[in-house]
């Protein structure tokens, strides 16, 4: 951290925080931010939807796999955590210039953690995670190769998000983000299934835009902390304008894949009406964001829309196996 960083640290630990640790750990591991585990219910309601058979092999495994996803995000994000309290960026994005930002949220900032602390809670879970996917992977009815490396390498780039490499700092973090997403859908379905399905892999698509459209938001709002330490992303980089665009390409992104899946037969075809309440939100979040400038307001709308995607696909694969 620079002088003046380290001056900004001091006026916002003025006042002393005090809870426990166990609290501050629960913070560290982000697991009010539970968007990425839903991917659990679609998979459920994929595997009811596109399979005639059920073993109750899958239970197990995908208790694991959900186990091991909690670790592994907990142990992520630590990482990250202990990246941006050391390099200065969260002092900048989570001061006290920052009055949208909770402060409790980065316990390392707040000093309710000390960075030993982190780094050894980080290492912990990634230990724990990698035991967990190693069970998920032995317990389940199959095992396809191909998803035990896609496991592998998610594993791997996982810890070096933003500790090691840090690949979140050199312009990999927007399609880290989503292909975190499609990882979590895909790879329990092919461990529960031994194959792979279209409608599936539409869904996965889909899933893995929600995180990716409330991260982006957050990285409009960090552009100045995120440039003084050199960390890339799109909106670090380009103009204004050109970031305004990014997102709404995104955005549409997400609603093509829906109509490309119906319209190709990859989805029903209804599917993408079915979708049709959270385009409109979507719609509004960019809206909001980069039309009235509210940007906190629109990353916070991302949550909802992508908690609604999520409960709308259960309900479109519910539809499915409804109709038979």
């Amino acid at each position: 951290m620079t002088r003046s960083q380290d001056r900004l640290l001091a006026q916002w630990r003025a006042e002393p925080i005090r809870e426990s640790k166990f609290r501050s750990y629960v913070r560290l591991a982000k697991l009010d931010v539970f968007d990425y585990y839903l991917s659990l219910f679609v998979v459920l309601a994929a595997i009811l939807a596109t399979t005639t058979q059920f073993s109750v092999e899958v239970f197990p495994m995908l208790l694991c796999f959900v186990a091991g996803e909690i670790c592994v995000l907990a142990s992520l994000v630590a990482f990250d955590d202990y990246t941006g309290f050391a390099d200065g960026s969260d002092v900048a994005n989570y001061g006290p210039d920052a009055p949208l930002r909770r402060k409790l949220r980065k316990p390392l900032v707040a000093g309710t953690l000390t960075p030993a602390e982190a780094l050894r809670f980080a290492w912990g879970a990634a230990a724990a995670g990698a035991a967990l996917w190693t069970a998920a992977i032995l317990i389940g009815p199959y095992r396809p190769m191909w998803t035990v490396i896609l496991l592998v390498v998610t594993f791997v780039v996982s810890l070096q998000y933003s500790y090691g490499i840090k690949l979140s700092y050199h312009g990999f973090q927007e399609i880290y983000l989503a292909a975190l997403g499609w990882v979590l859908v895909l790879a329990p379905y092919a461990l529960a299934t031994g194959t792979i399905n279209a409608f599936v892999v539409v869904q996965a698509l889909i899933f893995g835009l929600g995180p990716l459209l409330f991260g982006v938001y957050s990285n409009t709002n960090d552009i100045e902390g995120d440039r003084s330490v050199g960390r890339t992303t799109v909106a670090s980089t380009v103009s204004p304008r050109a970031n305004a665009r990014f997102v709404a390409a995104l955005s549409l992104a997400e609603f093509a894949i829906g109509a490309v899946g119906s319209l190709t037969g990859a989805a029903p075809w209804w599917f993408v009406l079915a979708m049709a309440p959270a385009t409109m939100m979507r719609a509004r979040q960019w809206h909001r964001g980069f039309k009235l400038g509210d940007i906190m307001t629109a990353r916070r709308m991302g949550f909802r829309v992508h908690r609604l995607s999520v409960l709308l696909l259960v309900l479109a694969n519910l539809l499915v196996l409804a109709l038979g």
